[in-house]
């Protein structure tokens, strides 16, 4: 029986955004794809098998018109299961009762505690409007294979190359990484990353400093073994007595790591990346991911139609 891998979609924060005509769901491959549509490609050309979409029951019709339905279709074909897991706000552990002047749900670590109970074998979480690569989904399912089986408390992070995520069109918040030997020993979330003729340049630790295009950063790819959730679980029943009534507070998977990390309760291994990051913080952005996915089918790294 093949081993289950799962890839898990962090969708629940497009809802608000759909009906707009959200740009991260606009076009941008040549026979109409959007992002999403290449993440899910080369996850199943990696060898995923499965794919959880976490949204909120509240866009589940709107998603599959616009998303869900098609996605379906295409997976069923090639032998991927896709199931959707549900983030409510107030879907609270620990007894807690949500405020009631709390308006969005918790934040990423959040949405992934809805898939407890789903997950039974390693797997990969991704933000529904970001473009990650065929290198990067390789790896993560290089790493998930090389994992023993039963093994707890060590996660990857897909390291990218800080010059291959940078906007043309304004500055950017990245997590940078330091490592040691490979692994993760620190993630500095540094906002207004602006990028350089050399290389790029931001405020860290109150200093300006001229960055190195080559320092890995996160964007949010990672490789998970199932008892993440509840080390996650724990930690959010810990979060919420201390921030339950703090109408804004996000319980987010970078900094619930980095605490993890800290406390010497996890180990993260730092899988560098090869792979162009693609996203559209800018609206300026898009024309360029466009002719970026056009110049990708020209060299035949993707088919059109995609699927």
């Amino acid at each position: 029986m093949k081993q289950e891998r799962t890839l898990v979609v962090l969708a629940a924060g497009l809802g608000s955004r759909f009906a707009g005509g959200i740009k991260q769901l606009q076009s941008v491959g040549p026979s109409g794809e959007v992002i999403m549509d290449y993440s899910i490609h080369d996850a199943i050309e990696a060898g995923f098998n499965r794919v959880i979409f976490i949204i909120r029951h509240d866009i589940e019709e709107l998603f599959d018109r616009i998303m869900g339905d098609r996605i379906r279709a295409i997976c069923a074909k090639k032998g991927v299961e896709v199931l959707c897991a549900y983030q409510e706000k107030n879907d609270l552990p620990g007894g807690f009762r949500c405020p009631e002047e709390r308006v969005k749900p918790w934040g990423t670590g959040h949405a992934l505690l809805s898939c407890k109970g789903m997950l039974h074998g390693g797997f990969a979480v991704i933000n529904a409007d970001d473009y990650y690569g065929k290198d990067a989904f390789r790896r993560a399912m290089e790493f998930l294979d090389s994992l023993e089986e039963g093994s707890e408390g060590t996660y990857g992070l897909i390291g990218f190359r800080l010059g291959n995520t940078l906007s043309e069109h304004g500055g950017v918040t990245r997590g940078l990484c330091r490592t040691e030997d490979g692994w993760l020993t620190h993630i500095v979330e540094t906002k207004n990353v602006i990028k350089t003729q050399d290389g790029a340049r931001a405020e860290v630790f109150g200093e300006v400093r001229d960055l190195s295009p080559d320092i890995p950063v996160s964007m949010n790819m990672w490789g998970f073994t199932p008892d993440v959730l509840d080390k996650l679980e724990d930690r959010f029943i810990e979060f919420l007595g201390e921030r339950l009534n703090e109408p804004k507070s996000e319980f987010l998977i970078p900094s619930e790591m980095g605490l993890l990390l800290c406390r010497g309760e996890v180990r993260i291994r730092v899988l560098p990346t090869t792979s162009h990051w693609f996203g559209m913080t800018f609206a300026e952005d898009m024309p360029g991911v466009r002719d970026a996915f056009r110049v990708m089918t020209e060299d035949a790294v993707y088919t059109t139609p995609l699927f």
